[in-house]
């Protein structure tokens, strides 16, 4: 399966840490609008760089997920099983982000019929990765290890609570997200407080790196940068734009990519213009959510890259509204 680049694009170089979640938030000072400032550039940056790879005049295709073509799709295998084994901590949507994902998946299917859409119940934000591609073995034994640590870290979320804001289409060549900004005191509701924002979804993933590690483990993450999203599409045949999907010149049309872009860019449009922040109004339902509301962490097992595998506990949740004791960050 061909590459995906998980560079960091946020701007300005952090010195590396022992923590390496602790380089943004010391780089930052802590400030929440300078955090949130980092994933801004960070996603809009990327989207730019892959709207001109995805229109230039020597772009190849989709980059197809090998294991999702064999499980799914018009080329499936029956028989083939995914091998890869992985260890995780999710933090799930809440019903009303899966609403507005379920709005922008029907959007997006009526300009590409054949895209593989992440099912409602599979969706996912990972908080960290503990580890991926291993064998079931090799993951049982990561689980014996963390099995006195793991309530802690997904019940972690029921008094520090990250707010996410800002939802954003974030794409590639190989699929696409609803991508979130750490919060920074916009238009707080349900008792919560612009104060409260000061601990950010980069002190969520710093602190559970913290107590991975502390635990003897070493985290296999594939990527420590500033992006908080959920993925909601992925490519799984050639051609998605309707017709034979193994049609490979129908994606080399380049109006039909053009229009491709130009329906997530009207999309993007629609989010900001809906439901991101605005002053004096609430945000609109589906335009927030603070990590752990609902569920808590889910702390997961198996072959889960498409949202299946194994829940080992699920963190304790809340109702956005219920006030926590004092956090700190």
């Amino acid at each position: 399966m061909a590459k995906v680049d998980f560079a960091d694009l946020s701007g300005s170089s952090t010195p590396p840490t022992a923590n390496p979640y602790d380089s943004l938030i010391n780089a930052c000072n802590g400030d929440p609008k300078l955090i949130q400032e980092r994933y801004a550039v960070h996603r809009t940056t990327r989207n730019a760089q892959q709207r001109e790879k995805i229109l230039s005049d020597d772009f190849k295709g989709w980059i197809l997920d090998e294991h999702l073509v064999k499980l799914e799709g018009p080329r499936k295998e029956i028989s083939y099983i995914d091998p890869r084994h992985c260890l995780v901590f999710w933090g799930r949507p809440p019903q009303r982000v899966k609403t507005l994902v379920d709005v922008i998946q029907s959007k997006l299917k009526d300009a590409a019929p054949d895209l593989w859409l992440m099912p409602l119940d599979n969706l996912h934000m990972t908080v960290m990765e503990v580890a991926h591609s291993k064998t079931e073995a090799e993951i049982t034994g990561l689980m014996d290890t963390l099995k006195d640590h793991c309530k802690a870290i997904a019940d972690h979320t029921c008094l520090h609570r990250a707010r996410l804001i800002k939802p954003f289409l974030s794409y590639d060549s190989a699929a696409l997200a609803l991508s979130f900004l750490p919060a920074a005191g916009e238009s707080p509701s349900n008792g919560r407080t612009a104060d409260d924002d000061r601990y950010t979804y980069h002190h969520l993933r710093r602190d559970t790196y913290a107590t991975i590690t502390d635990s003897g483990i070493q985290v296999g993450s594939r990527y420590v940068v500033p992006s908080a999203h959920l993925t909601i599409a992925r490519f799984n045949s050639p051609n998605v734009f309707g017709g034979d999907p193994l049609d490979e010149a129908a994606t080399l049309d380049i109006k039909k990519r053009r229009h491709w872009i130009n329906e997530l860019e009207l999309i993007n449009k629609w989010l900001e213009a809906e439901y991101w922040p605005q002053e004096g109004h609430l945000i609109m339902p589906g335009g927030e959510w603070v990590v752990g509301e609902e569920k808590g962490l889910d702390f997961r097992n198996g072959t889960l890259w498409y949202g299946g595998g194994a829940t080992i506990y699920l963190g304790e949740g809340f109702v956005y509204g219920d006030v926590p004791t004092a956090q700190e960050p």
